[in-house]
Protein backbone atom coordinates (compact mmCIF):
# COMPACT_ATOMS: atom_id res chain seq x y z
CA UNK A 1 0.00 0.00 0.00
CA UNK A 2 1.51 3.32 -0.98
CA UNK A 3 1.42 6.52 1.05
CA UNK A 4 -1.49 8.08 -0.77
CA UNK A 5 -3.59 4.93 -0.40
CA UNK A 6 -2.85 4.65 3.31
CA UNK A 7 -3.65 8.29 3.92
CA UNK A 8 -6.81 8.06 1.86
CA UNK A 9 -8.11 5.31 4.14
CA UNK A 10 -7.29 7.16 7.34
CA UNK A 11 -7.74 10.86 6.51
CA UNK A 12 -11.44 10.97 7.35
CA UNK A 13 -10.73 9.77 10.88
CA UNK A 14 -8.32 12.58 11.63
CA UNK A 15 -9.22 15.63 9.56
CA UNK A 16 -12.45 17.39 8.69
CA UNK A 17 -13.54 17.33 5.07
CA UNK A 18 -11.84 20.17 3.15
CA UNK A 19 -14.02 22.82 1.64
CA UNK A 20 -14.42 22.68 -2.13
CA UNK A 21 -11.50 24.40 -3.80
CA UNK A 22 -9.44 24.58 -0.62
CA UNK A 23 -5.71 23.83 -0.63
CA UNK A 24 -3.82 21.09 1.25
CA UNK A 25 -2.92 22.10 4.78
CA UNK A 26 -0.64 20.79 7.50
CA UNK A 27 -2.66 20.30 10.72
CA UNK A 28 -1.25 22.66 13.33
CA UNK A 29 0.05 21.21 16.58
CA UNK A 30 -2.59 23.38 18.25
CA UNK A 31 -5.33 21.82 16.15
CA UNK A 32 -5.72 24.54 13.52
CA UNK A 33 -4.39 24.36 9.97
CA UNK A 34 -2.74 26.67 7.51
CA UNK A 35 -3.11 26.84 3.76
CA UNK A 36 -0.36 25.51 1.55
CA UNK A 37 -0.05 27.82 -1.40
CA UNK A 38 -0.04 26.47 -4.91
CA UNK A 39 3.20 26.82 -6.82
CA UNK A 40 4.88 25.89 -10.00
CA UNK A 41 7.07 22.80 -10.17
CA UNK A 42 10.33 22.97 -8.27
CA UNK A 43 13.53 23.21 -10.22
CA UNK A 44 15.12 20.00 -11.45
CA UNK A 45 18.18 20.29 -9.26
CA UNK A 46 20.41 22.38 -7.05
CA UNK A 47 21.62 24.58 -9.90
CA UNK A 48 23.14 28.05 -9.54
CA UNK A 49 20.47 30.53 -8.58
CA UNK A 50 18.36 28.00 -6.70
CA UNK A 51 17.94 29.14 -3.11
CA UNK A 52 18.57 26.92 -0.12
CA UNK A 53 15.83 26.53 2.47
CA UNK A 54 17.91 28.74 4.78
CA UNK A 55 17.73 31.57 2.25
CA UNK A 56 14.05 31.02 1.56
CA UNK A 57 13.13 30.96 5.25
CA UNK A 58 14.58 34.44 5.72
CA UNK A 59 12.99 35.82 2.54
CA UNK A 60 9.70 37.60 1.99
CA UNK A 61 8.64 36.44 -1.45
CA UNK A 62 9.01 33.15 -3.26
CA UNK A 63 10.61 32.79 -6.63
CA UNK A 64 8.82 31.41 -9.64
CA UNK A 65 10.16 27.85 -9.31
CA UNK A 66 9.49 27.50 -5.56
CA UNK A 67 6.41 25.57 -4.46
CA UNK A 68 5.94 27.00 -0.95
CA UNK A 69 6.20 30.68 -0.13
CA UNK A 70 8.66 31.74 2.61
CA UNK A 71 5.75 32.24 5.03
CA UNK A 72 4.32 28.77 4.46
CA UNK A 73 7.81 27.25 4.45
CA UNK A 74 8.44 28.78 7.89
CA UNK A 75 5.14 27.41 9.17
CA UNK A 76 5.96 23.97 7.77
CA UNK A 77 9.32 24.04 9.52
CA UNK A 78 7.57 24.94 12.79
CA UNK A 79 5.32 21.88 12.40
CA UNK A 80 8.32 19.62 11.81
CA UNK A 81 10.19 21.07 14.78
CA UNK A 82 7.13 20.57 16.97
CA UNK A 83 7.34 16.84 16.27
CA UNK A 84 10.75 16.61 17.97
CA UNK A 85 9.97 19.09 20.76
CA UNK A 86 11.78 17.59 23.79
CA UNK A 87 8.89 18.64 26.02
CA UNK A 88 6.38 16.29 24.38
CA UNK A 89 6.05 12.53 24.77
CA UNK A 90 6.74 9.95 22.10
CA UNK A 91 3.00 9.43 21.66
CA UNK A 92 2.30 13.13 21.21
CA UNK A 93 5.27 13.46 18.85
CA UNK A 94 3.90 10.58 16.84
CA UNK A 95 0.47 12.23 16.69
CA UNK A 96 2.01 15.42 15.35
CA UNK A 97 4.02 13.43 12.80
CA UNK A 98 0.82 11.74 11.67
CA UNK A 99 -0.73 15.15 11.07
CA UNK A 100 2.17 16.09 8.81
CA UNK A 101 1.83 12.75 6.99
CA UNK A 102 -1.81 13.54 6.31
CA UNK A 103 -0.88 16.88 4.77
CA UNK A 104 1.84 15.20 2.73
CA UNK A 105 -0.70 12.88 1.09
CA UNK A 106 -2.53 15.86 -0.40
CA UNK A 107 0.56 17.89 -1.30
CA UNK A 108 1.91 18.22 -4.82
CA UNK A 109 5.24 16.68 -5.76
CA UNK A 110 6.92 20.09 -5.60
CA UNK A 111 5.44 20.77 -2.14
CA UNK A 112 6.61 17.36 -0.91
CA UNK A 113 10.05 18.13 -2.22
CA UNK A 114 10.12 21.31 -0.14
CA UNK A 115 9.42 19.18 2.93
CA UNK A 116 12.27 16.83 2.02
CA UNK A 117 14.58 19.82 1.74
CA UNK A 118 13.51 21.12 5.14
CA UNK A 119 14.15 17.71 6.71
CA UNK A 120 17.52 17.46 4.99
CA UNK A 121 18.86 21.00 5.45
CA UNK A 122 17.28 22.22 8.69
CA UNK A 123 17.69 19.23 11.01
CA UNK A 124 21.47 19.05 11.19
CA UNK A 125 23.80 18.46 14.11
CA UNK A 126 25.00 21.55 15.98
CA UNK A 127 28.34 22.32 14.32
CA UNK A 128 29.72 24.12 17.39
CA UNK A 129 28.85 21.24 19.71
CA UNK A 130 30.38 18.75 17.28
CA UNK A 131 33.58 20.78 17.05
CA UNK A 132 33.81 21.10 20.83
CA UNK A 133 33.13 17.39 21.43
CA UNK A 134 35.67 16.44 18.77
CA UNK A 135 38.34 18.55 20.45
CA UNK A 136 37.56 17.02 23.84
CA UNK A 137 37.73 13.53 22.40
CA UNK A 138 41.07 14.24 20.68
CA UNK A 139 42.46 15.57 23.96
CA UNK A 140 41.20 12.52 25.88
CA UNK A 141 42.70 9.87 23.60
CA UNK A 142 45.03 7.66 25.63
CA UNK A 143 43.59 8.82 28.96
CA UNK A 144 41.02 7.20 31.29
CA UNK A 145 38.46 9.72 29.95
CA UNK A 146 38.74 8.49 26.35
CA UNK A 147 35.66 6.25 26.38
CA UNK A 148 33.43 8.91 27.95
CA UNK A 149 34.70 11.54 25.52
CA UNK A 150 34.01 9.25 22.60
CA UNK A 151 30.43 8.77 23.79
CA UNK A 152 29.95 12.53 24.04
CA UNK A 153 31.38 13.01 20.57
CA UNK A 154 29.08 10.37 19.09
CA UNK A 155 26.06 11.98 20.76
CA UNK A 156 27.03 15.42 19.44
CA UNK A 157 27.16 14.15 15.85
CA UNK A 158 23.63 12.68 15.97
CA UNK A 159 21.37 15.03 14.04
CA UNK A 160 17.82 16.00 15.10
CA UNK A 161 16.84 14.50 11.74
CA UNK A 162 17.21 11.04 13.25
CA UNK A 163 14.84 11.95 16.07
CA UNK A 164 12.38 13.30 13.53
CA UNK A 165 12.36 10.00 11.63
CA UNK A 166 11.89 8.08 14.88
CA UNK A 167 8.79 10.12 15.69
CA UNK A 168 7.32 9.38 12.26
CA UNK A 169 7.78 5.68 12.98
CA UNK A 170 5.63 5.89 16.13
CA UNK A 171 2.16 6.09 14.59
CA UNK A 172 0.44 3.15 12.94
CA UNK A 173 1.48 3.20 9.29
CA UNK A 174 4.42 5.51 10.00
CA UNK A 175 7.12 3.11 8.81
CA UNK A 176 5.12 2.44 5.65
CA UNK A 177 4.91 6.22 5.16
CA UNK A 178 8.69 6.68 5.51
CA UNK A 179 9.54 3.79 3.17
CA UNK A 180 7.25 5.23 0.50
CA UNK A 181 8.61 8.74 1.07
CA UNK A 182 12.17 7.56 0.40
CA UNK A 183 11.07 5.62 -2.67
CA UNK A 184 9.53 8.81 -4.06
CA UNK A 185 12.63 10.84 -3.18
CA UNK A 186 15.31 8.50 -4.59
CA UNK A 187 14.97 9.53 -8.27
CA UNK A 188 15.71 13.15 -7.29
CA UNK A 189 19.05 12.43 -5.59
CA UNK A 190 21.13 12.58 -8.76
CA UNK A 191 19.91 16.07 -9.60
CA UNK A 192 19.71 17.56 -6.12
CA UNK A 193 22.54 16.71 -3.74
CA UNK A 194 20.87 18.69 -0.96
CA UNK A 195 18.65 15.66 -0.35
CA UNK A 196 21.54 13.28 0.29
CA UNK A 197 21.73 13.99 4.02
CA UNK A 198 18.11 12.89 4.46
CA UNK A 199 18.63 9.87 2.24
CA UNK A 200 21.71 8.67 4.15
CA UNK A 201 19.90 9.14 7.46
CA UNK A 202 16.92 7.14 6.26
CA UNK A 203 19.13 4.34 4.94
CA UNK A 204 20.87 4.16 8.31
CA UNK A 205 17.58 4.09 10.22
CA UNK A 206 16.06 1.48 7.91
CA UNK A 207 19.15 -0.72 8.27
CA UNK A 208 18.44 -0.76 12.00
CA UNK A 209 14.66 -1.12 11.83
CA UNK A 210 14.81 -3.82 9.15
CA UNK A 211 17.71 -5.81 10.59
CA UNK A 212 17.23 -9.49 9.77
CA UNK A 213 16.94 -10.23 13.47
CA UNK A 214 13.58 -8.46 13.42
CA UNK A 215 12.27 -10.17 10.28
CA UNK A 216 10.10 -13.27 10.03
CA UNK A 217 10.71 -15.91 7.35
CA UNK A 218 7.36 -17.16 6.08
CA UNK A 219 6.42 -19.59 3.37
CA UNK A 220 4.01 -18.21 0.79
CA UNK A 221 1.83 -20.95 -0.66
CA UNK A 222 -1.29 -21.29 -2.77
CA UNK A 223 -3.22 -21.38 0.51
CA UNK A 224 -1.94 -17.94 1.54
CA UNK A 225 -4.40 -15.00 1.45
CA UNK A 226 -5.29 -13.84 -2.04
CA UNK A 227 -4.13 -10.32 -1.18
CA UNK A 228 -0.63 -11.66 -0.48
CA UNK A 229 -0.52 -13.69 -3.70
CA UNK A 230 -1.60 -10.58 -5.62
CA UNK A 231 1.45 -8.81 -4.21
CA UNK A 232 3.70 -11.58 -5.52
CA UNK A 233 2.23 -11.01 -8.96
CA UNK A 234 2.80 -7.27 -8.61
CA UNK A 235 6.36 -7.44 -7.29
CA UNK A 236 7.79 -10.33 -9.35
CA UNK A 237 10.76 -8.65 -11.02
CA UNK A 238 12.60 -11.49 -12.81
CA UNK A 239 10.02 -13.60 -14.68
CA UNK A 240 6.66 -11.89 -15.10
CA UNK A 241 3.69 -13.86 -13.78
CA UNK A 242 1.24 -14.24 -16.65
CA UNK A 243 -1.87 -15.60 -14.95
CA UNK A 244 -3.32 -17.17 -11.82
CA UNK A 245 -2.46 -20.59 -13.28
CA UNK A 246 1.15 -19.41 -13.58
CA UNK A 247 1.35 -18.25 -9.97
CA UNK A 248 -0.34 -21.47 -8.80
CA UNK A 249 2.35 -23.45 -10.63
CA UNK A 250 5.04 -21.51 -8.73
CA UNK A 251 3.39 -22.05 -5.34
CA UNK A 252 2.10 -25.60 -5.67
CA UNK A 253 3.18 -28.67 -3.71
CA UNK A 254 6.41 -29.28 -5.66
CA UNK A 255 7.60 -25.68 -5.32
CA UNK A 256 8.48 -23.33 -2.51
CA UNK A 257 8.31 -19.58 -2.10
CA UNK A 258 9.63 -17.80 0.99
CA UNK A 259 9.61 -14.16 2.00
CA UNK A 260 10.92 -11.92 4.76
CA UNK A 261 8.23 -9.95 6.64
CA UNK A 262 8.52 -7.09 9.13
CA UNK A 263 6.14 -6.92 12.12
CA UNK A 264 5.10 -3.37 11.17
CA UNK A 265 4.42 -4.45 7.57
CA UNK A 266 2.87 -7.86 8.27
CA UNK A 267 1.14 -8.32 4.92
CA UNK A 268 3.96 -7.01 2.73
CA UNK A 269 6.91 -9.25 1.78
CA UNK A 270 10.13 -7.22 1.74
CA UNK A 271 11.90 -9.76 -0.47
CA UNK A 272 10.90 -13.21 -1.68
CA UNK A 273 12.57 -16.13 -3.41
CA UNK A 274 11.02 -18.82 -5.61
CA UNK A 275 12.47 -22.34 -5.49
CA UNK A 276 12.12 -25.36 -7.80
CA UNK A 277 13.21 -28.91 -7.04
CA UNK A 278 15.18 -30.84 -9.69
CA UNK A 279 17.56 -33.77 -10.08
CA UNK A 280 20.32 -31.62 -11.64
CA UNK A 281 21.27 -27.96 -11.99
CA UNK A 282 18.72 -26.42 -14.35
CA UNK A 283 19.98 -25.05 -17.68
CA UNK A 284 16.76 -23.42 -18.93
CA UNK A 285 13.95 -21.41 -17.36
CA UNK A 286 11.33 -22.79 -19.77
CA UNK A 287 10.62 -26.13 -18.00
CA UNK A 288 10.60 -24.39 -14.62
CA UNK A 289 7.81 -22.07 -15.77
CA UNK A 290 5.93 -24.70 -17.78
CA UNK A 291 2.47 -25.00 -16.23
CA UNK A 292 1.87 -28.33 -17.99
CA UNK A 293 5.08 -29.97 -16.75
CA UNK A 294 4.72 -32.99 -14.50
CA UNK A 295 5.24 -32.07 -10.84
CA UNK A 296 8.53 -33.07 -9.25
CA UNK A 297 8.82 -34.99 -6.00
CA UNK A 298 10.73 -32.75 -3.56
CA UNK A 299 11.45 -35.72 -1.30
CA UNK A 300 13.41 -37.40 -4.10
CA UNK A 301 15.09 -34.29 -5.49
CA UNK A 302 18.78 -33.63 -5.01
CA UNK A 303 18.88 -30.01 -6.15
CA UNK A 304 17.11 -26.81 -5.16
CA UNK A 305 17.11 -24.07 -7.81
CA UNK A 306 16.55 -20.46 -6.78
CA UNK A 307 15.14 -19.10 -10.02
CA UNK A 308 13.68 -15.77 -8.95
CA UNK A 309 14.54 -13.33 -6.16
CA UNK A 310 12.63 -10.04 -5.99
CA UNK A 311 12.99 -7.04 -3.71
CA UNK A 312 9.62 -5.36 -3.29
CA UNK A 313 10.38 -2.01 -1.63
CA UNK A 314 12.39 0.59 -3.60
CA UNK A 315 12.45 2.72 -0.45
CA UNK A 316 14.65 0.11 1.25
CA UNK A 317 17.44 0.47 -1.31
CA UNK A 318 20.78 -0.15 0.39
CA UNK A 319 19.24 -2.35 3.10
CA UNK A 320 20.52 -5.86 2.51
CA UNK A 321 18.69 -8.99 3.59
CA UNK A 322 19.10 -11.21 0.51
CA UNK A 323 22.12 -13.02 1.96
CA UNK A 324 20.25 -13.94 5.12
CA UNK A 325 17.14 -14.90 3.16
CA UNK A 326 19.00 -17.50 1.10
CA UNK A 327 20.80 -18.90 4.14
CA UNK A 328 17.55 -19.21 6.09
CA UNK A 329 15.77 -20.84 3.15
CA UNK A 330 18.62 -23.33 2.68
CA UNK A 331 18.44 -24.27 6.36
CA UNK A 332 14.66 -24.67 6.15
CA UNK A 333 14.82 -26.81 3.00
CA UNK A 334 17.58 -29.07 4.36
CA UNK A 335 15.49 -29.72 7.45
CA UNK A 336 12.41 -30.58 5.41
CA UNK A 337 14.20 -32.47 2.61
CA UNK A 338 17.43 -34.10 3.85
CA UNK A 339 18.25 -35.47 0.37
CA UNK A 340 18.89 -32.00 -1.00
CA UNK A 341 22.62 -31.60 -1.56
CA UNK A 342 22.98 -28.93 -4.27
CA UNK A 343 21.79 -25.34 -3.97
CA UNK A 344 22.13 -23.20 -7.06
CA UNK A 345 20.43 -20.42 -8.97
CA UNK A 346 19.28 -19.99 -12.54
CA UNK A 347 19.85 -16.27 -12.87
CA UNK A 348 19.48 -13.59 -15.53
CA UNK A 349 22.32 -11.42 -16.80
CA UNK A 350 20.37 -8.17 -17.12
CA UNK A 351 23.22 -5.88 -18.16
CA UNK A 352 25.05 -8.22 -20.52
CA UNK A 353 23.76 -7.11 -23.92
CA UNK A 354 24.16 -3.40 -23.18
CA UNK A 355 27.71 -4.06 -21.97
CA UNK A 356 28.42 -6.13 -25.08
CA UNK A 357 27.17 -3.32 -27.32
CA UNK A 358 29.58 -0.88 -25.69
CA UNK A 359 32.61 -3.19 -25.64
CA UNK A 360 32.23 -5.36 -28.76
CA UNK A 361 35.26 -3.81 -30.45
CA UNK A 362 37.47 -4.43 -27.38
CA UNK A 363 36.21 -8.00 -27.11
CA UNK A 364 37.04 -8.66 -30.75
CA UNK A 365 40.56 -7.44 -30.07
CA UNK A 366 40.81 -10.02 -27.27
CA UNK A 367 39.64 -12.80 -29.58
CA UNK A 368 42.45 -14.96 -31.07
CA UNK A 369 43.05 -14.40 -34.78
CA UNK A 370 41.93 -17.91 -35.80
CA UNK A 371 38.62 -17.51 -33.94
CA UNK A 372 38.14 -14.05 -35.47
CA UNK A 373 38.61 -15.47 -38.96
CA UNK A 374 36.03 -18.20 -38.28
CA UNK A 375 33.63 -15.62 -36.90
CA UNK A 376 34.13 -13.39 -39.94
CA UNK A 377 33.46 -16.25 -42.36
CA UNK A 378 30.31 -17.32 -40.53
CA UNK A 379 28.96 -13.77 -40.62
CA UNK A 380 30.10 -13.04 -44.16
CA UNK A 381 31.83 -9.93 -42.84
CA UNK A 382 35.20 -8.98 -44.28
CA UNK A 383 36.72 -7.22 -42.48
CA UNK A 384 35.09 -8.26 -39.22
CA UNK A 385 33.64 -5.29 -37.35
CA UNK A 386 31.80 -4.76 -34.09
CA UNK A 387 28.81 -3.49 -36.09
CA UNK A 388 28.60 -6.75 -38.04
CA UNK A 389 28.68 -8.83 -34.87
CA UNK A 390 26.05 -6.71 -33.10
CA UNK A 391 23.77 -6.83 -36.14
CA UNK A 392 23.85 -10.64 -36.01
CA UNK A 393 22.59 -10.74 -32.40
CA UNK A 394 18.95 -10.59 -33.52
CA UNK A 395 19.18 -14.19 -34.75
CA UNK A 396 20.99 -15.74 -31.78
CA UNK A 397 18.22 -18.19 -30.74
CA UNK A 398 18.62 -20.04 -34.05
CA UNK A 399 22.40 -20.47 -33.89
CA UNK A 400 23.72 -24.02 -34.22
CA UNK A 401 25.77 -25.59 -31.39
CA UNK A 402 29.01 -25.27 -33.39
CA UNK A 403 28.33 -21.71 -34.51
CA UNK A 404 31.41 -19.46 -34.04
CA UNK A 405 29.13 -16.60 -32.97
CA UNK A 406 27.51 -18.76 -30.31
CA UNK A 407 30.89 -19.75 -28.88
CA UNK A 408 32.09 -16.15 -29.00
CA UNK A 409 29.00 -14.93 -27.12
CA UNK A 410 29.59 -17.55 -24.43
CA UNK A 411 33.16 -16.31 -24.13
CA UNK A 412 31.90 -12.74 -23.82
CA UNK A 413 29.45 -13.88 -21.13
CA UNK A 414 32.25 -15.52 -19.16
CA UNK A 415 34.35 -12.37 -19.50
CA UNK A 416 31.42 -10.22 -18.33
CA UNK A 417 30.67 -12.32 -15.25
CA UNK A 418 34.15 -13.51 -14.32
CA UNK A 419 36.49 -10.62 -15.04
CA UNK A 420 34.61 -7.34 -15.37
CA UNK A 421 34.55 -5.33 -12.14
CA UNK A 422 33.77 -1.78 -11.08
CA UNK A 423 34.97 -0.28 -7.79
CA UNK A 424 36.22 -3.70 -6.75
CA UNK A 425 32.82 -5.37 -7.28
CA UNK A 426 31.39 -7.50 -10.10
CA UNK A 427 29.93 -5.36 -12.85
CA UNK A 428 26.66 -7.28 -13.14
CA UNK A 429 24.09 -6.40 -10.44
CA UNK A 430 22.83 -9.98 -10.01
CA UNK A 431 26.41 -11.26 -9.89
CA UNK A 432 27.24 -8.73 -7.15
CA UNK A 433 24.37 -10.08 -5.08
CA UNK A 434 25.15 -13.80 -5.35
CA UNK A 435 28.93 -13.56 -5.38
CA UNK A 436 28.77 -11.26 -2.38
CA UNK A 437 26.83 -14.02 -0.62
CA UNK A 438 29.66 -16.50 -1.25
CA UNK A 439 28.40 -18.23 -4.39
CA UNK A 440 30.56 -18.83 -7.47
CA UNK A 441 29.89 -18.56 -11.21
CA UNK A 442 29.19 -22.18 -12.08
CA UNK A 443 27.91 -22.43 -15.66
CA UNK A 444 26.69 -20.32 -18.56
CA UNK A 445 23.56 -21.64 -20.29
CA UNK A 446 22.81 -20.98 -23.95
CA UNK A 447 19.22 -19.96 -24.92
CA UNK A 448 18.16 -20.49 -21.32
CA UNK A 449 15.71 -17.58 -21.51
CA UNK A 450 14.23 -17.42 -25.02
CA UNK A 451 11.66 -14.77 -24.04
CA UNK A 452 11.74 -11.35 -25.67
CA UNK A 453 13.00 -9.90 -22.39
CA UNK A 454 15.75 -12.54 -22.16
CA UNK A 455 16.94 -11.90 -25.72
CA UNK A 456 16.85 -8.14 -25.19
CA UNK A 457 18.83 -8.25 -21.93
CA UNK A 458 21.30 -11.07 -22.42
CA UNK A 459 20.92 -12.67 -25.87
CA UNK A 460 19.04 -15.44 -24.05
CA UNK A 461 21.99 -16.38 -21.80
CA UNK A 462 21.46 -17.30 -18.16
CA UNK A 463 23.93 -18.33 -15.48
CA UNK A 464 24.01 -20.76 -12.57
CA UNK A 465 25.53 -19.50 -9.34
CA UNK A 466 26.45 -22.40 -7.07
CA UNK A 467 26.11 -22.10 -3.30
CA UNK A 468 28.73 -24.58 -2.11
CA UNK A 469 27.92 -24.47 1.61
CA UNK A 470 31.44 -25.49 2.62
CA UNK A 471 33.15 -22.77 0.56
CA UNK A 472 31.02 -19.66 1.01
CA UNK A 473 33.54 -17.93 3.27
CA UNK A 474 36.43 -18.85 0.99
CA UNK A 475 34.62 -17.41 -2.02
CA UNK A 476 33.81 -14.19 -0.16
CA UNK A 477 37.48 -13.82 0.79
CA UNK A 478 38.50 -14.44 -2.79
CA UNK A 479 36.10 -11.77 -4.01
CA UNK A 480 37.37 -9.29 -1.40
CA UNK A 481 40.85 -9.83 -2.86
CA UNK A 482 39.60 -8.76 -6.29
CA UNK A 483 39.21 -12.18 -7.89
CA UNK A 484 35.77 -13.45 -8.90
CA UNK A 485 35.26 -17.14 -7.99
CA UNK A 486 34.36 -19.19 -11.08
CA UNK A 487 34.21 -22.85 -11.98
CA UNK A 488 36.82 -24.44 -14.22
CA UNK A 489 34.24 -24.70 -17.03
CA UNK A 490 33.62 -20.95 -16.89
CA UNK A 491 37.33 -20.15 -16.66
CA UNK A 492 37.94 -22.23 -19.80
CA UNK A 493 35.80 -19.74 -21.74
CA UNK A 494 37.92 -16.71 -20.84
CA UNK A 495 39.72 -14.98 -23.71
Amino acid sequence: MNTSTWIGRNMSKLLPEPKPGSEPAIPSVEGSSHAIEKGVSASAGATPGVRSTRERLSATLRRQEEALSPRVLRRTLEELKAIVDPRVSEVEGGRRAQGVALWYASATEAQRRDMWLLMSEQFVADAQKVKQAQAQFAAAVGTPDEAAAEVQYRRATVSPRRRLLQRFSVFDGGIRFLVDLRAEMLPHLKTDRRLQALDVEMEYMFSTWFDVGFLDLRRISWDSPASLIEKLIKYEAVHDIRSWADVKNRLDADRRCYGFFHPRLPDEPLIFVEVAFTTAIADSITPLLDEAAAPADPARSSTAIFYSISNTQPGLKGVSFGDSLIKRVVETLRTEFPRLKVFATLSPMPGFRNWLSRHADRLLQLTPMKARDELARSLGAQPLTAQAVLAALESVPALEPKSPLRHWLLQCGAQYLGREMADGKPLDAVARFHLGNGARVERLNWAADPSAKGIRQSCGLMVNYLYDLGRLDRHRTQLAQGKIPVSSATAALFF
